[in-house]
């Protein structure tokens, strides 16, 4: 499979995108070394957009990003694509409105994922962003699509966009990449914050007519429009 001319452009555009957004990852300490990566869907087309595996954050640029098709083969670039390739292929090609996938290590969400146990919805940050809990995903192994099937199975049963793979780390997803680096963020607040009160007690959680409400509202009516 090539690249066909008439998407060059875009491809230009997200590896540039691509590229900047895993600052944000460094940013935010939701990483460590060459560990974690985000990807994007090119739209209307097959194909996606993604960190080469093994590189250091410094010094990864737009050329550096390596473009796959939606089971993980490499269409164009000089490296090697994130490990986690093959999983996020699964996801784009399984779940038609993502449009960005991001996955972390980020210490708290990964306590959490070490437990075994979803983070419960007791902040109105978690039912404004995550429409409840963030759930569970189950253990797979790295390096084929296993862990893109607990990603789909368990999101698709939940308005949350962020998912704890058990044993591993955060996966999420959203419309765009970025959207789905902004959610990798706050599932790492959301998890500090909670693991924090339960230092102090047993956290209070939020009745679901009040999720609901935070959430429609954070969604549909919060920022500029």
């Amino acid at each position: 499979m090539t690249v066909v001319s008439d998407v060059r452009e875009t491809i230009a555009a997200l590896r540039r995108e691509v590229c900047a957004l895993h600052e944000q990852l460094t940013r935010y300490q939701l990483v460590v070394w060459t560990a974690g990566n985000v990807s994007a869907r090119v739209p209307g087309h097959d194909l996606l957009v993604i960190k080469p595996s093994g590189v250091d954050y410094d010094a990864l640029t737009a050329e550096s990003m390596v473009v796959c098709d939606l089971h993980g083969r490499v269409v164009e670039g000089e490296h090697a694509p994130s490990s986690d390739t093959e999983a996020q292929a699964y996801v784009y090609r399984h779940l038609a409105g993502v449009g960005g996938v991001v996955h972390t290590h980020s210490p708290y969400s990964v306590a959490w994922a070490a437990r075994g146990e979803p983070i419960p919805c007791v902040t109105t940050m978690c039912a404004d962003e995550f429409g409840g809990e963030i759930p569970i995903g189950p253990f797979a192994v790295i390096g084929d699509d296993s862990i893109g099937r607990g990603i789909v199975d368990t999101l698709r049963h939940s308005r949350s966009p962020a998912v704890l793979m058990r044993n591993h780390g955060v996966f999420t997803v959203g419309p765009t990449a970025k959207a789905a680096v902004k959610a990798a963020v706050m599932c790492e607040d959301v998890a500090r914050s909670v693991h924090l009160a339960r230092q102090l007690g047993e956290p209070v959680p939020i009745e679901q007519h009040h999720v609901d409400a935070l959430y429609d509202r954070y969604q549909n009516v919060y920022g500029q429009r």
